[in-house]
């Protein structure tokens, strides 16, 4: 098969699923063709089977903002054209979806029938796909999209909820790559952030408001004042510089580490010994999936598709949005005894491999061929 994967090259967890998917594919035996404005994150070419096609936006005097949108149409129609593609999966609503729809009426005027399966991660529906300016595009969008996914059933209620949606949704959940989150801990690494063997918490995110990142600094103090710890800030973002002061403000900045961006996130929290993610919202929770992958358990909000991930009591605890007191009281009582961490650390290792790419790649694959085949019988109508 061949597919065409449209995606945001970030760090984002939409592109790192994105990447990480196409990866899998084409160690598999697939084609895929990663279409987007710079090469993405974690994409390394070790396969024969793995492609790049870089988007390029004219700067143009005429226009404030450059159209990203018919760049990336025109480039989806010369791709599927000339590599003859079997299957466009774009990741995010927006612009690629409206970009697939666009690229496949063109298409269509070669002879050319390529069926788009979108996948919705989280914040394209449920913040920027919410507002009046977008909500137009992204519901037709979605309406036309041979195949739809989401990564958590709340986001599929969300997404059904909020817009008027005629078309079926698919729950495929995000997973995790066993080959890559699965390191021994580098004892000299953990010295040097916890020279006394203190506790190593981490939080990992964009550091936007929607992640309560000073809740995770308030819950930290409220931790450190009872048990000896680190806290690992690894991301950046808007929120970065709030969150800096306030550590300043209450006094525990020796025992919190600002790490910025970082590729080798697995290297980081396989020294760690619980993950902080107290989100106001979250579509399934990729990042502490990724800690659990490195036996790390998780103290959460009960947000969005969290509870579909996070099991209350044995991979981790859950609290209210919001309820820092809660949350530290359970971090505390998952940290105060040896034997208890031992238990959760080997409980979120357990919860992780039911996420294992290698069970969900097939739902995939499956998928792709439905679409395909759904797409053939139209044709042959």
């Amino acid at each position: 098969m061949k597919i065409g994967i449209v995606c945001y090259p970030t760090f984002g967890g939409s592109g790192v699923v994105a990447t990480e998917l196409g990866k899998a594919l084409a160690d598999e035996g697939h084609q895929v063709h990663f279409i987007t404005y710079s090469q993405p994150a974690r994409l390394d070419f070790f396969s024969e089977n793995l492609f790049y096609h870089e988007v390029s936006v004219r700067d143009y005097p005429l226009f404030d903002y450059a159209p990203y949108e018919s760049a990336l149409a025109s480039k989806l129609v010369d791709v599927v054209r000339f590599e003859k593609l079997d299957i466009l999966h774009v990741h995010y609503a927006i612009p690629h979806a409206s970009a697939a729809f666009m690229a496949k009426q063109i298409l269509e005027t070669y002879g050319i029938n390529i069926p788009f399966v979108t996948t919705l991660h989280g914040t394209d529906i449920t913040l920027v796909g919410k507002d009046p300016t977008y909500k137009p595009v992204v519901t037709f969008s979605i309406n036309k999209s041979d195949g739809v996914t989401t990564v958590s059933q709340s986001l599929k209620d969300d997404t059904e909820k909020h817009f008027e949606i005629t078309n079926e949704i698919q729950v495929i959940p995000n997973f995790i790559d066993f080959s890559r989150f699965s390191l021994k801990p580098k004892d000299h690494f953990k010295k040097a952030i916890a020279p006394n063997n203190e506790r190593i918490l981490i939080h990992t995110s964009n550091f936007r408001k929607v992640k309560r990142t000073a809740d995770v600094i308030r819950m930290f103090q409220k931790i450190q004042a009872k048990i000896p710890s680190k806290l690992l800030m690894v991301g950046d973002g808007p929120e970065r510089a709030y969150d800096e002061q306030l550590c300043r403000s209450l006094g525990i900045c020796e025992h919190v580490r600002f790490l910025g961006k970082q590729d080798a996130i697995e290297e980081i929290l396989s020294v760690s010994d619980l993950f902080l993610m107290p989100s106001e919202s979250e579509s399934f929770g990729l990042a502490a999936l990724e800690a659990m992958a490195c036996k790390v358990p998780a103290i959460t909000s009960n947000a969005g598709g969290l509870p579909e991930l996070n099991v209350d009591g044995f991979c981790g605890y859950m609290s209210n949005v919001g309820d820092v007191d809660d949350m530290a009281a359970k971090a505390i009582h998952i940290l105060e005894n040896d034997a208890i961490l031992k238990q959760f650390k080997e409980n979120a290792l357990t919860r992780a491999k039911d996420f294992d790419l290698k069970k969900i790649l097939p739902f995939y694959i499956n998928y792709y061929n439905k679409v395909i085949e759904a797409q053939h019988k139209l044709k042959a109508v």
